[in-house]
């Protein structure tokens, strides 16, 4: 049985056996047992596998990112046009999420009684997560961004910082000698895969673990959790349906000056492959191939935005982090000011960033997320089991996003090859 499969089963085995228990025997020492000393520690340990990475997965793979740009005064307007892009994109995205958890309010409805026995079951496991950053907005907020003491920041989780410091270490990196910069490049390369590693390891736990969190959750709240994810699941994908046919296509007909339904008809290839394996990682060679002979882009434009978008440019990942963040906020009744909201939305865009490209990648830094806005992290034990499904959405509008970036800087960059633009239905090549 694959993976997802096993996820799945656990999801179900758990709720269908945690809701029983409490309609059952919702006050029986035997299921406070069970769940002390059984269900909880099991999903504790694949919580924990996830978060202990959260520090090296950021600080490698943003790190790495920024460096792959090369030197920044060479690549010039390229780079700028393609990182521009990206943070055009993924910011859309990410709004498009949070005005429909507002609008829709997936978390709200529940008894107040269990909102808070929710906060106070999960809100010990939460102490000395969250990373003590202000989360109002002002201009303490930025001036706390820049750490005095990074290994300070890193042990104590202040996202903002460990960001910081990871895009200031990627820029620097730029602009020595290559000679100088290989064998720490070489190192954050194998740490990045390090971590990857771990996070495949517990994506194994994962099945057990979601089985135990669930039954752990169900038993002690019953439907009403169960009807607050049916809800959440629908505004994830709604949003990411909406940013696919208006946000991604609107992007590609303006910046692109490409026909939409052509454009989702000649990357239907790397949607395909995008929706199975649930990995931008996975679906880059795809992507490549489809960009210069589907599209006929240039392999040269190709190759310099579709690797750093399968790492960078993450639609789908913003959205889905955003929504979560606040529907979990909405579960616990956290009140997230708006200000704390748009903070959200930043964590959102830029944690995007360090996703690892792999099933399961963002779970960690959701985790980092919530506690950074004071909501317990291990809440994210309600929505494991549905992950699957929201992963491969996610990812297909990912890909999307990266595809229509590269359509983009080929035409304003003259890399779209001319004979080939009739046939993709653009416009011609556009001189730089």
């Amino acid at each position: 049985m694959k993976l997802h499969n096993k996820i799945m089963l656990g999801l179900g085995l758990g709720a269908v056996a945690g809701v029983s228990a409490n309609q059952l025997a919702a006050d029986a020492a035997w299921l406070n047992w069970v769940n002390t000393n059984v269900a909880n520690p099991v999903g504790q340990v694949f919580l924990r596998m996830l978060l202990m990475v959260v520090v090296p997965l950021v600080f490698a793979s943003l790190t790495l990112g920024v460096a792959g740009l090369g030197d920044i005064r060479r690549i010039g307007k390229v780079g700028a046009k393609t990182l521009g892009y990206f943070a055009l994109s993924t910011t859309i995205s990410a709004v498009i999420g949070l005005l429909l958890v507002n609008l829709l309010n997936p978390g709200r409805g529940l008894d107040p009684a269990i909102q808070q026995q929710l906060f106070e079951t999960y809100k010990g496991q939460a102490e000395g997560l969250s990373s003590g950053a202000a989360v109002g907005f002002g201009i303490n907020t930025f001036v706390n961004v820049v750490p005095r003491n990074p290994v300070q920041a890193a042990a104590n989780m202040d996202m903002l910082a460990i960001i910081f410091v990871s895009v200031m270490f990627g820029a620097a990196l730029t602009l020595l000698p290559g000679e100088k910069t290989k064998p720490f490049l070489g190192v954050l390369e194998g740490l990045n895969e390090i971590v990857i590693k771990i996070i495949g390891f517990a994506m194994r736990l994962a099945p057990y673990g979601v089985f135990g969190l669930i039954f752990f959750t169900t038993s002690r709240f019953g439907w009403e959790i169960l009807r607050s994810l049916g809800m959440y699941v629908f505004v994830v994908l709604l949003g990411l349906t909406i940013h696919a046919v208006f946000g991604v296509s609107a992007l590609v007909r303006i910046f692109g000056g490409m026909n939409p339904l052509t454009y989702y008809k000649k990357i239907r290839n790397s949607i395909v492959t995008a929706f199975s394996t649930s990995s931008s990682s996975a679906t880059l060679p795809t992507n490549l191939a489809v960009a210069e002979q589907e599209l006929g882009i240039s392999p040269t434009i190709a190759g310099f935005v579709l690797p750093i978008g399968s790492t960078m440019c993450m639609n789908g990942t913003a959205l889905y982090e955003g929504v979560t963040v606040l529907f979990l906020a909405q579960v616990f009744g956290v009140d997230l000011s708006l200000g704390t909201q748009m903070i959200v939305v930043v964590l959102s865009v830029i944690t995007a960033i360090g996703a690892a490209g792999v099933p399961g990648g963002s779970l960690p830094l959701i985790m980092l997320v919530l506690a950074t806005v004071g909501v317990p992290p291990e809440g994210i034990a309600i929505i494991l089991g549905v992950d699957r499904i929201l992963d491969m959405a996610r990812t297909t509008v990912n890909v999307a996003g990266d595809m229509s970036a590269c359509v983009y800087v080929a035409r304003a960059e003259g890399g779209w090859r001319p004979e080939m633009a009739e046939k993709a239905g653009g416009a011609p090549a556009v001189a730089p």
